[in-house]
């Protein structure tokens, strides 16, 4: 109990260390979307017409993109979030360049009512990695 006493502070900090590693799984468990692997991604587009959503910045798409994504920069996706009306009934698989801004892509288009919103584990570069195909933008 003495160590305790004299040691608050660091159990306290070691306390919040761990809590903030934890954060982000709990935060995707949680979330409104759920993530995907590429295979999965692809069998959802071959089966389901799955919309993929591209939410990199102009200046990422220089290394390519996922072919037929629809590209909306996140900074945009708020202001354009009911265009995605259109796609009622179709999953909608956002995507980032390693899959970080997709989940906050994926709670605004929750919030805009889209009813399937997944997320590709890894992004484009998971993507790319797994050797599958990317078309060049101009």
């Amino acid at each position: 109990m003495a160590f305790v006493r004299e040691n608050w502070l660091l159990i306290l900090v070691a306390f919040a260390s761990g809590a903030m590693l934890v954060w982000p799984l709990i935060q995707r468990r949680m979330g409104p979307a759920k993530g995907v692997g590429t295979g999965e991604a692809i069998r959802l587009i071959n089966s389901r017409d799955a919309v993929m959503l591209d939410v990199r910045d102009a200046k990422e798409l220089a290394g390519g993109r996922i072919p037929n994504a629809v590209h909306v920069p996140m900074s945009e996706l708020a202001a354009r979030s009911t265009d995605f009306a259109k796609h009622a009934g179709k999953p909608v698989i956002a995507y980032c360049d390693t899959g970080n801004r997709s989940a906050a892509a994926a709670a605004v288009l929750a919030k805009a009512g889209v009813a399937e919103v997944f997320t590709l584990n890894g992004g484009f570069r998971a993507w790319k990695d797994a050797g599958l195909p990317v078309e060049k933008v101009q």
